[in-house]
């Protein structure tokens, strides 16, 4: 649903936060997905991740995330462990009133950590939406300093949260 042309935005601190999900998505190595966005041209990467539909269960949405970005079929992966609570980041502000459409300040997700069964031939970052330009495997550790700075936070409590499940 767009915002009408001209119509005010919200105050940022007033506007609600954005329900998603995440997947920190291991290998059999315990390295961790991450793609680079198409339409960042700054050097972050990220994992998977993007709303909850209404009605929804956030781990079905979890599944559907990853495989409409990476083509990963949900037979592929195994839940390993679920965010104990929700994890919520804040945009900026003046990014926070463009994307979208200016009705949130951030968003509020869960995540969940992901064993991957597959191959990387499974992995097809070219889908019907692409979000990904490029994808590698990555230290779990190593995940806070390859994201945008305002997602730091929130991916150094992923780290925290899920790093006595992983060898790396």
């Amino acid at each position: 649903m767009s915002r009408p042309s001209g119509a005010a935005l919200q105050p940022y601190e007033a506007r609600p936060y954005r329900e998603g999900v995440g997947v920190a998505l291991l290998n059999r190595d315990d390295l961790v997905f991450v793609g680079q966005r198409i339409d960042q041209t700054a050097e972050a990467w990220q994992m998977p991740q993007g709303g909850i539909d209404p009605g929804e269960d956030p781990l079905k949405a979890a599944l559907r995330e990853m495989e409409e970005e990476i083509g990963v079929s949900p037979s592929l992966a195994e839940v390993i462990a679920e965010s104990r609570g929700w994890l919520s980041y804040d945009l900026p502000p003046a990014l926070a009133d463009k994307v979208w459409n200016g009705r949130y300040r951030g968003q509020r997700q869960k995540w969940y950590l992901l064993r991957f069964l597959g191959k990387d031939s499974d992995i097809n970052i070219a889908t019907a939406h692409p979000e990904f330009k490029e994808w590698r495997w990555q230290p779990f550790r190593s995940l806070p300093d390859m994201i945008v700075p305002f997602k730091r936070p929130i991916y150094e409590m992923i780290v925290a949260e899920f790093i006595d499940k992983v060898r790396t």
